[in-house]
């Protein structure tokens, strides 16, 4: 027979790629690719973007990547090509063990947009291994009566690989009373059996050497051998007997070392130490087993722990065989069953941790859950917080995607922790978490807003240039440049208001400087507009009215406006010797171009000519006398008045008045501008002298009566001339300003004085204000 595997010529396996099945329905259906195993690294699998019919470099574009799961990274994709290469040479025994097929998990994930691609490759066994037996040697305890045809078990050679490749055959050496049959258990596996051809005789031959052949079906085969040793004993004609044939268990993977799994009973009818049991456990099925017997009592134990995710069930057979070499077999299976060991896993396939606010449904993360458990403990659940503005979209088998609700407001909420939470469904359950940090970046999207819709300034008049003045403030919401301020002067809607020349503004912080001196009297308020803007794309501005209240300074003195002085012809005032006290006799008028209390007024009497015959109300100014008059006072009073206004420091004005005694004059009298004499009184008067000449020199008689008339007519032309209040044109203002209260007159007057000769009366006219007050400002 080795001459015949000898002749069998040597044949190499080609590696080959066979597309299984490209079927896309609900985006669900997997690439399946097959390969045989031990192929060389950087072997061409085939070109994905051409099965999933994607143009060359799409797959760089949108971000492509293999996702393993777990499973050894055995594939690497060229991403500008689209070729999925063998990143190392792939061992099916290692990675699948004695699992046929052998198909290996793969996904491919596209992140922009999100795709999933299931990709399963299946690694076809080669013949790399050849058939071992546990042992090296046999032995075989055969009575010498046993009859032809009975059967021995032998123990099976342990091949790795599978199918076609595994254990196909037994053979032995050629003999005269034995000859081997290979049958085949439930899984496939072939185990061989010794068959007795003819009858023993122990003192013919006590001991018989064979040697058995385990051949596997590769091309070409390999084989394994091993020795079997026969020893020929005295008859025992009874075998033992297993109560069952097969025993069925099932063992939670938990169970502790040295647990008891089960215990099986052989009989054997014979007596003595022919019926004497002893069990053991045989090698079966290429998979070691972690279990052993006790030979006396038949229990099996657990040797080491169970894992149900490794191997989920184990077939093995008991032999009991009693002193006198006869055995008997039964087979054992047991399954291990799942309990929930295995906590969820949670693998990040793609993750943001940055997202800009106003983005509507931004991808967080993608991600996988996988549980090695079976059923309900490998079902699960995945879920988050429920007051998180997030949502978890199941995509593809056990992929998740994390994405925002809608639209986020960073304003609102800046950082969110997303804990991901996936639970199986097993007893107990098991929890793994994972938390996720997602930062929201700024938008401009906020106006900035003024702490005040508008802003009142108070400036006091005079004041130095570059005088800080106040400040504008606004806030924004946003951050970054998206919240620096930039403040800036709009432009003004008066065009007479050169707001350039009187006001200036800090770009930076809002601060407002007064340029220049400003002046109350020029210019009491003003008004105009600020702009805030942001420094975000687009910019976003917003505008706050501001007003400038001038306050006013005590910079200017009281303006006399009645009587006004003129040193050349001082202003004289008429008082009838018969007046009584209390006795008007004239009113200073004066005015202050400031305002507020700087411009209230009052009046004090400094110096008088006679002390205590006159007095001035200081409120409004009127010059009264405070008692009778006597006929010793002096003809001509001189009074020296002072105006003082309110502020601080306080500013004042004098003013000189002349009061002049005469007899039969009743009512308080102003003059008015000096009126001219008449030229009819002046030529009565050179008249009657002449006739007092005339007279005179005629007649002594008419010398008394013409002397008494001259002295009344001489001593009337005196008052007349003496009486009159002369003041030069020109020194006396036309019109009086409106000055509010502080003893000056409430509306402005024209007074006229008139002296008439002939009668001896005098009339004091007012008349209305001819043109505005604000011709006293050029004054």
């Amino acid at each position: 027979m080795e001459n015949a595997l000898a002749k069998t010529p040597e044949k190499r396996q080609v590696v080959f790629l066979t597309i299984l099945l490209l079927l896309w329905e609900a985006g669900c259906e997997a690439i399946r690719y097959s390969m045989p195993e031990e192929t060389d690294s950087g072997y061409l699998v085939a070109n994905l973007a051409k099965d999933l019919g994607l143009n060359v470099g799409e797959l760089a574009t949108r971000g492509a990547q293999i996702q393993h799961n777990g499973n050894k990274e055995l594939l690497q994709l060229d991403a500008e090509t689209g070729n999925l290469l063998l990143r190392e040479k792939p061992d099916r025994e290692e990675l699948c063990g004695v699992t046929d097929p052998c198909v290996l998990h793969f996904q491919l994930i596209l992140e922009n947009p999100v795709q999933f691609f299931q990709t399963d490759l299946q690694l076809t066994d080669i013949n790399d291994h050849a058939p071992e037996f546990p042992h090296r040697e046999m032995l075989l305890k055969i009575q010498e009566s046993v009859q032809p045809g009975t059967v021995f078990p032998l123990n099976a050679a342990q091949d790795s690989d599978i199918g076609s490749n595994a254990v196909q055959n037994y053979t032995v050496s050629p003999s005269l009373h034995f000859h081997v049959v290979t049958h085949s258990r439930a899984d496939g596996r072939r185990y061989p059996e010794l068959v007795l051809d003819r009858a023993l005789d122990r003192e013919e031959q006590p001991e018989l050497t064979l040697t058995l052949i385990a051949v596997d079906g590769g091309s070409p085969p390999k084989s394994g051998t091993t020795t079997v040793r026969i020893e020929v004993v005295d008859i025992n004609d009874n075998a033992p007997q297993f109560v069952q044939s097969l025993y069925e268990v099932q063992v939670p993977e938990n169970s502790p070392v040295d647990a008891v799994v089960l215990t099986v009973c052989a009989r054997d009818l014979d007596a003595g130490i022919n019926g004497n049991v002893a069990y053991s456990l045989f090698q079966g099925g290429g998979v070691p087993h972690p279990f052993v017997i006790d030979e006396v009592t038949g229990e099996i134990h657990l040797k080491r722990i169970l894992d149900f995710e490794a191997t989920p069930y184990y077939n093995m057979e008991i032999v009991a065989t009693d002193r006198g070499g006869l055995s008997g077999k039964c087979t054992v299976a047991i399954h291990v069953v799942d309990v929930n060991d295995n906590a969820p896993k949670l693998t990040i396939s793609s993750l943001t941790t940055s997202i800009p606010e106003n983005a509507p449904e931004a991808v967080v993360a993608v991600f996988r859950v996988s549980d090695p458990d079976s059923g309900d403990n490998g079902r699960m659940m995945c879920s988050i917080q429920n007051d998180l503005p997030f949502l978890l979209k199941p995509t593809f088998k056990n992929y998740y995607t994390l994405v925002a609700e809608g639209p986020l407001d960073r304003e609102s909420r800046a950082e969110y922790n997303i804990t991901i939470t996936v639970t199986d469904m097993g007893t107990p359950r098991l929890t793994t978490q994972h938390t996720i940090t997602v930062q929201v970046s700024d938008v401009n999207d906020n106006t900035p807003t003024f702490t005040q819709t508008s802003y009142t300034l108070f400036v006091q008049e005079n004041n130095s240039p570059a005088l800080h003045i106040g400040t504008i403030s606004a806030t924004d919401s946003d951050s970054g440049s998206n919240a620096h301020i930039t403040y800036s002067l709009l432009p003004t809607q008066d065009p007479q208001l050169a707001l350039d020349s009187l006001i200036s503004i800090n770009a930076d912080n809002g601060q407002l400087f007064a340029l220049r001196a400003l002046d109350y009297e020029a210019l009491q308020t003003f008004e105009f507009h600020v702009g805030a803007t942001d420094q975000g794309s687009p910019a976003l501005s917003s505008q706050a009215l501001v007003q400038v209240l001038v306050l006013d300074a005590n910079d200017n003195d009281p303006f006399v406006l009645y009587p006004l002085q003129n040193s050349s012809a001082p202003c004289t005032e008429l008082l009838p010797r018969a007046a009584e006290p209390g006795y008007l006799v004239t009113k200073v008028v004066a005015v202050d171009r400031d305002s507020g209390q700087n411009a209230w007024l009052s009046f004090q009497l400094l110096k008088a000519t006679e002390p205590g015959l006159f007095s001035v109300w200081a409120h409004n100014g009127e010059v009264r006398t405070s008692r009778l008059l006597s006929e010793r006072e002096a003809p001509k009073h001189r009074l020296l008045l002072l105006v003082k206004d309110n502020g601080d420091p306080p500013r004042s004005a004098s003013v000189t008045l002349h009061v002049l005694l005469v007899d039969g004059f009743s009512q308080p009298y102003l003059p008015l501008p000096e009126v001219a004499r008449d030229p009819v009184h002046e030529e009565d008067a050179l008249t009657l002298y002449l006739v007092i000449a005339l007279a005179s020199v005629s007649s002594i008689f008419l010398l008394s009566v013409l002397l008494f008339v001259g002295l009344r007519l001489c001593r009337r032309a005196r008052a007349a001339s003496l009486g009159g209040c002369s003041v030069p044109e020109g020194h006396f203002p036309g019109h009086l300003v409106d000055v509010s209260g502080a003893g000056t007159l409430s509306q402005s007057y024209q007074y006229e004085v008139c002296l008439s000769g002939d009668s001896g009366n005098t009339d004091f006219k007012f008349f209305n204000p001819i043109i505005p007050s604000s011709v006293f400002q050029d004054a």
